[in-house]
């Protein structure tokens, strides 16, 4: 009996519709791997989905006594449609993290390998981040239920603000699936931390821009976090304090416009770079 010397590779689908269907069966199949990897490590998992709530409670309870709300209200309450995006930007660190880690050890370079769609393997670790990040908001909404923090203009509005909050987390992905790979490898994670802390802070997450000086308030206010943020306080019901500025009243477009543009410009830059990895 004769042994075969090589496996045959499968040919590359042709036509739109087949190769549509390729593309998805492989990004499910990143995907899949993505969650056996959380499955199979649940304390990194939890330890990344309280640490949100861990800041909630610090700003909340620790320095929330001496914060003053303009125009009057809990700051605790304040403060949650703001931790709620800042969850959304967190995770850029794990994307990071995954997308570096994979390239620095060859795993990217043996998908490369393979006949698999090329944005199928970008693509496949969006699904996963974003399913990871479904899961970190409704850990957060139930720490600010906890709170004391309460959506007033009916269950539509909020779960729309949860859409926007999503978008956000959505754009970002792209972005931290290109930073991953043109990082030189994990060990970047720190300069990703250096820039996500201070986008976080310079917004109106934790602080109203009115209450900062003129210049760093209309920075604050054009901060893409800063339109997610008061467009989830405008859908929650919730007082907005300050917000005189066009980018103020024009928050929920550009809830919408950030994400988008973020999207349009980094998922394309993502493919390529992935395919042009070994150049």
């Amino acid at each position: 009996m004769s042994v075969p010397t090589s496996i045959p590779v499968p040919a590359v689908p042709t036509g739109p519709a087949a190769r549509l269907r390729w593309t998805v069966a492989d990004a499910w199949t990143i995907t899949g791997r993505a969650l056996a990897h959380w499955a199979r490590q649940p304390g990194q998992v939890v330890l990344g989905l309280l640490f949100p709530v861990m800041v909630v409670l610090m700003m909340g309870y620790l320095f929330g006594g001496q914060m003053r709300v303009p125009g009057g209200g809990d700051y605790r309450a304040f403060i949650m449609p703001g931790m709620f995006a800042m969850t959304m930007l967190f995770g850029i660190e794990t994307t990071f993290a995954a997308v570096a880690t994979d390239t620095q050890r060859g795993v990217t370079d043996r998908f490369r390998a393979m006949p698999m769609a090329p944005s199928a393997v970008v693509a496949g670790r969006a699904v996963a981040d974003m399913l990871h990040s479904a899961v970190s908001l409704a850990v957060m909404v139930v720490c600010g239920l906890a709170v004391g923090w309460r959506w007033h203009d009916g269950p539509g509005a909020a779960l729309a603000a949860l859409a926007l909050l999503l978008a956000l987390r959505f754009g970002l992905v792209w972005v931290g699936v290109y930073l991953g790979l043109v990082a030189k490898g994990p060990e970047s994670l720190v300069a990703v931390q250096i820039l996500v802390w201070p986008v976080s802070f310079l917004s109106s997450a934790l602080a109203a821009p009115s209450t900062m000086p003129g210049w760093l308030g209309a920075l604050a206010e054009w901060n893409p976090l800063s339109a997610t943020v008061t467009a989830c306080r405008e859908l929650f019901g919730q007082t907005v304090p300050g917000g005189g500025s066009w980018a103020a009243e024009h928050a929920l477009e550009l809830a919408v416009a950030w994400p988008l543009l973020l999207v349009l410009v980094f998922a394309p830059l993502s493919v390529r770079r992935y395919r042009d990895l070994d150049r």
